[in-house]
């Protein structure tokens, strides 16, 4: 008779693992992710089946992180103007604590990890519109949350390409202006 699995171990495996994909990027093998979360590459096979379950438990992992610091950053508060606080989540979410978000993520828009998350195109953009419309509306605006989006999205993918980061923030800067 096996041992039956424990979920409280599966699931501080899986938190090492996100910790390490974040920092590092997916790994093609096992053996990274074994090391980080101290166990043997059959053990993460034992609670996980196969290595793609792995990483797409990972990513989802890695994106209810990222839902919740992004959701936190973009959410209106009521001492602030709502431009105001975009600005600040720009730089929180372009800043050292989001990149690792960014840069996994901006991956899989455009790798072959894309099989582990086919619909993550379509899902990446419209999980951020409910948010950014309401913090819109709070300056009467809900209908440019998808405007909103897209500068943040186009200025995300410029920076990914260039790391110009003084210049996406100075265009950021400038969109707020325009609004």
């Amino acid at each position: 008779m096996g041992r039956h699995k424990q979920p409280e171990i599966r699931d501080r495996i899986l938190d090492a693992c996100v910790d390490h994909a974040l920092a590092h990027g997916l790994p093609g093998r096992l053996e990274p992710l074994a090391a980080a979360a101290a166990v043997s590459p059959r053990m993460l096979i034992y609670h996980f089946g196969t290595r793609d379950a792995l990483l797409r438990e990972t990513l989802v992992r890695a994106r209810q992180r990222q839902r919740e610091f992004f959701g936190g950053l973009v959410a209106p508060r009521p001492d602030e103007p709502y431009l105001t606080t975009l600005r600040h989540a720009w730089r929180e979410m372009t800043g050292p604590a989001g990149r690792p978000y960014l840069s996994m993520f901006g991956r899989l828009r455009e790798n072959t990890e894309s099989h582990l998350w086919p619909d993550f195109r379509r899902e990446a953009t419209t999980d951020w519109l409910h948010p950014l419309e309401a913090g819109m509306r709070t300056i009467g605006r809900p209908e440019l949350g998808t405007l909103v989006l897209a500068v943040i999205r186009g200025l995300i993918m410029d920076l990914e390409a260039t790391g110009d980061a003084a210049r996406a923030d100075q265009a950021f800067d400038d969109f707020l202006a325009t609004l």
